[in-house]
């Protein structure tokens, strides 16, 4: 057998380098580079075998510098997502802070269900001289490293003790990483010895490997029983989520809700399946959802999910279904997913299951009268966005008058990204998306700080599309640095910071519980209520994004903003558009119901007149079975 002397980190490059991930005869890299931020735990291992791979190009695996490393693995999934979860990038991280730094990336990673591999550095395995510089000392076990922490974020999780372990680990890691149903973070610890260890390696550990991603084919009798139901059905309601997306079932969805006029709602990662004035298109559905989408999830009687986990988001907490017979089909990849609410499973790819069911179905559609009711709704919809788009607020606009300007200058291909505070429920009753990559929201695990670093990933994902981050002061202040990553990379991206001063969808959520917007305001702290309830301060975000590298463009009405865009449009390089908008709103009118217990017991009014108005609510929620 023939072999090649090297260190762990260094096969580790080389054979990541040779990883490739094919779907319908169309192959790319699975890694496409490397991340990192170094420190004393791996700028000697990874570190170095990323140097010597770019000096000797023994290996193509260029490095990327991140200033955060919860940035970086954020990066790294807005790439994987804009690539439909068939490539993805490497993370390094030093030993302790680095490398827990990234443990919120991956839980975004595993509950998003996107991959993302994570090599956190580890303490020695020789443990030749504990303890070390940022180790953990627990006194149930010498194996156990802050790393550990990992293991319940990620779908795979693996420490590499000594260099032959790699081996079986590596191959491990991009089995899931390719696997559309088990996907998600993958971690593998490398002790920072262990990375500078040589072994002598079999050659073929780093031939070219192609990971072919196949499209799971339903099975005849479970299309049949699910085609049965749809043809009994007189309200039937698609839900499309981010399966419908990633498995590219764009046209064949459009086609089948043409064919039997079932109507679409979608959920975050849905949106744009089916474009926002497609006849059957309704909207964002659940507790920030459209009104057509939820008259219609309260009249359905049969629901087909493709590709949706149903979050509580969804399905608004147990309420948005409102039919008491109400009956699930779910087209689903995952098993996990597809038999929720005691539904007809279709385990399948999104793709062939929709071409499924329209081959059962081709003789059927629905009512002409059904038809009608969903032009209604969708008629009164529109009037609804149209009234938060011209609010005509002062003396600071609304933010849905924001987002109302921003559909009209950007064109159809351009990508809005954003994950957290009040946008996400603004957005999915507002954005009028037409193409399934245009609308980028994280809304699984809502992760304030996202956005920032999202934009570079997505602008690296697809360097052709015009590539907009909407974030809050909130988010903005969690974490912006990825600017600086923009600035070096030479990437064009146009954030649009949106500052209210606070904490706009905490503190609505606080005011309608009872709880007054409490800390949710970024105020002085008043001498004499002792509460955080002061006068503004004085912060200038725009002169940080200057600081940062950025242009920036400041704009205080609708109609300067909407200039404004169009010079970031214009621009070659990243530019930040500051906007002040309203705090208390005015935000678009609530279909939906959200989940969120109040205080059963208080000495304060307003919470106990939550608390009544919360419990009418409690009574419309149920199981689905």
């Amino acid at each position: 057998m023939s072999t090649v002397r090297l260190t762990t980190a260094q096969a580790l490059v080389r054979f990541l380098a040779n990883q490739y991930s094919e779907r319908d005869g169309q192959e790319q890299r699975l890694i496409p580079g490397m991340w990192g931020i170094f420190g004393h735990g791996n700028v000697a291992g990874v570190g170095q075998a990323l140097l010597q791979a770019a000096v000797t190009q023994e290996a193509d695996l260029p490095y990327y510098l991140a200033r955060n490393e919860q940035g970086m693995v954020h990066a790294s999934v807005a790439y994987a997502k804009m690539r439909d979860r068939l490539a993805t990038f490497a993370c390094t991280a030093s030993t302790g802070p680095g490398s827990t730094n990234m443990i919120t990336g991956a839980a975004l990673a595993t509950t998003n269900r996107i991959p993302v591999l994570l090599l956190p550095s580890d303490m020695f395995a020789t443990r030749a001289a504990d303890p070390v510089l940022q180790q953990l000392e627990d006194t149930r076990g010498g194996d156990i490293t802050v790393n550990d922490t990992f293991r319940a974020v990620s779908k795979y999780f693996d420490r590499i003790q000594r260099p032959e372990q790699l081996i079986p680990a590596a191959l491990a890691a991009m089995r899931v990483l390719t696997d559309p149903v088990e996907t998600g973070a993958v971690t593998l610890a490398l002790p920072q010895d262990v990375q500078a260890e040589a072994h002598d390696w079999p050659v073929s550990f780093f031939r070219r490997r192609v990971w072919h991603i196949g499209r799971p084919v339903p099975e005849p009798a479970a299309v049949e029983r699910a085609a049965g139901l749809l043809r009994n059905a007189r309200r039937p309601l698609i839900v499309a989520g981010g399966g419908a997306v990633y498995s590219g079932a764009e046209t064949e969805l459009r086609a089948f809700a043409e064919a039997t006029g079932i109507p679409v709602a979608d959920t975050h990662a849905g949106k744009g399946a089916v474009p926002w004035d497609h006849p059957r298109a309704v909207g964002g559905i659940g507790s920030t959802g459209a009104y057509a989408a939820n008259e219609l999830a309260r009249e359905a009687d049969v629901v087909l999910g493709i590709g949706t986990r149903y979050s509580d988001f969804t399905t608004a907490s147990h309420t948005v279904f409102g039919n008491p017979d109400v009956t699930f089909v779910n087209l689903n990849v995952a098993r996990l997913d597809a038999v929720k609410h005691s539904a007809e499973p279709l385990v399948a790819d999104a793709r062939l299951g929709i071409q499924a069911l329209a081959g059962a179905l081709t003789d059927w559609e629905v009512d002409p009268e059904y038809r009608a009711r969903t032009r209604q709704l969708i008629a009164r919809t529109r009037e609804i966005e149209d009234g938060c788009f011209n609010v005509g607020h002062g003396p600071l606009p609304a933010q849905t008058e924001i987002l109302g300007a921003l559909n009209e200058v950007l064109d159809d291909r351009a990508v809005v990204i954003n994950a957290a505070g009040s946008m996400p429920g603004d957005l999915q009753q507002l954005w009028r998306a037409r193409d399934p990559k245009a609308y980028h929201v994280e809304y699984a695990y809502s992760c304030m700080g996202y956005e920032v670093a999202a934009g570079v990933g997505v602008k690296m994902a697809d360097p052709s599309r015009e590539v907009v981050v909407l974030v809050g002061d909130g988010s903005y202040l969690m974490m912006a640095q990825e600017i600086v990553t923009m600035i070096s990379e030479g990437l064009k991206v146009i954030i649009v910071l949106v500052q209210n001063h606070g904490f706009a969808s905490i503190g609505s959520l606080s005011e309608s519980l009872g709880s007054q917007r409490f800390g949710t305001k970024y105020r002085y702290r008043d001498g004499d209520s002792g509460l955080l309830d002061g006068d503004v301060l004085p912060v200038d975000l725009a002169a940080n994004a200057s600081s940062l590298g950025a242009d920036v463009l400041h704009a205080a009405s609708v109609e300067e903003f909407r200039g404004a865009m169009e010079k970031a449009k214009a621009a070659s390089r990243t530019t930040v558009v500051h906007v002040e908008t309203d705090l208390h709103g005015p935000n678009p009118p609530g279909h939906g119901w959200w989940d969120v217990p109040v205080s059963q017991t208080s000495a304060l009014d307003t919470t106990r007149t939550a608390h009544e108005t919360y419990a009418a609510h409690k009574r419309a929620q149920r199981h689905y079975l």
